[in-house]
């Protein structure tokens, strides 16, 4: 248990940080050279010289170049025509078709998003002296708030962190009353002079205490490792950080009460917990799911949570810029406690 609790959170940070992104590089490439001019190399030269394309192979056809698609070997293909060189020069202008695996469609997109950019700078370097592109004439200085080298890490790491104490306080304290009453030893509780809702608590506070520990280790790594920004107050944090677990702790000792296996204890937090998750907006945007789904999704601690401790750690949000979610979470955690305790049976069978 001590190497589930302070080791494997630990391990998961580091890996998971590392892994789970949605930056897309290396993306395979084909190409259809029917031109093979001087115009048809360049272009292909400005894809294989940037680091988001890595060129597999020139198929003959465009049938070709959609087997490799169909059989997962390219994510894009470049179709150039014959008269590539002779329309640009003679028409101002060359069309070049684009094949693009959208299984993925993140990817499908940036891919698209990319290859639109090498084209148009490849336009514009073609340009006779002097002229100027309609389309590029206005200089665009983009200033990216919050996260300036738009490093995919800081936004995932306060996300990934959450989950992490999530799993540890929802499923370490949804086996805690369910070990007991398999091993017989909550009889001898249910008969001790105690009130119910000392004895929910002291089930609470430990993990309480350790959920607290695994988020001080995770801003710690994040400083360390992966300089992650820290802008906003400690005391903010540590204070949205209680409530939360308190909410979660007490879902799990809900569960844990009205389980009688730990095995039905798992599948339910398991469940509860992939349902969560999948609609917190760690993975997804909550403003763009259907309407019915932004609304349960009020039910979601982990949803407040997470937009949370984004705004405190990379904004330096205050207490009055998240009193929503904050009020909210601190309802939850109130509501949740009070069921926790109010619905375990404290009797000797």
């Amino acid at each position: 248990m001590l190497p589930i609790i302070f080791v494997l959170p630990v391990v998961q940070l580091l890996v998971l940080i590392q892994a789970v992104t949605f930056d897309v590089k290396s993306l395979s490439l084909v190409v259809v050279d029917n031109s093979r001019s001087a115009d048809s190399r360049e272009l292909v030269s400005k894809f294989t010289g940037s680091p988001f394309f890595m060129l597999k192979d020139y198929p003959p056809s465009k049938v070709a170049a959609m087997d490799y698609i169909n059989r997962g070997k390219a994510d894009l293909a470049i179709i150039i025509p014959e008269d590539f060189e002779e329309g640009r020069v003679k028409e101002g202008r060359a069309d070049v078709q684009l094949l693009i695996n959208s299984i993925n469609t993140t990817q499908g997109t940036l891919a698209n998003a990319y290859a639109g950019a090498i084209i148009g700078d490849f336009n514009r370097s073609k340009l006779p002296p002097g002229a100027t592109d309609n389309v590029y004439s206005a200089e665009v200085r983009p200033r990216y708030w919050f996260n300036p080298t738009l490093d995919f890490k800081v936004y995932m790491f306060p996300g990934i962190m959450v989950v992490l104490v999530t799993a540890i306080g929802l499923f370490l304290s949804g086996m805690n009353l369910v070990r007991e009453k398999e091993l017989g030893t909550i009889e001898q509780l249910n008969v001790t002079p105690i009130k119910k809702w000392q004895f929910v608590v002291g089930k609470v506070l430990p993990f309480l205490l350790i959920g607290l520990f695994e988020i001080s280790i995770g801003i710690l790594i994040g400083r360390a490792t992966f300089d992650i920004p820290f802008e906003g107050s400690v005391g903010t944090l540590y204070l949205t950080t209680f409530l939360y677990l308190v909410s979660v702790i007490a879902i799990g000792t809900l569960i844990s009460n009205k389980s009688n296996t730990q095995q039905q204890s798992m599948f339910v937090s398991w469940f509860l917990m992939m349902v969560f998750m999948m609609m917190s907006g760690l993975f997804n945007i909550v403003e763009s799911m259907p309407e019915w789904a932004i609304w349960l999704n009020k039910i979601n601690p982990i949803s407040y949570f997470i937009l949370i401790i984004r705004m405190v750690m990379l904004k330096g949000a205050t207490l009055t810029d998240i009193a929503v979610p904050f009020a909210s979470l601190a309802v939850y955690a109130a509501v949740a406690m009070t069921l926790a305790i109010s619905l375990y049976q404290k009797k000797a069978a």
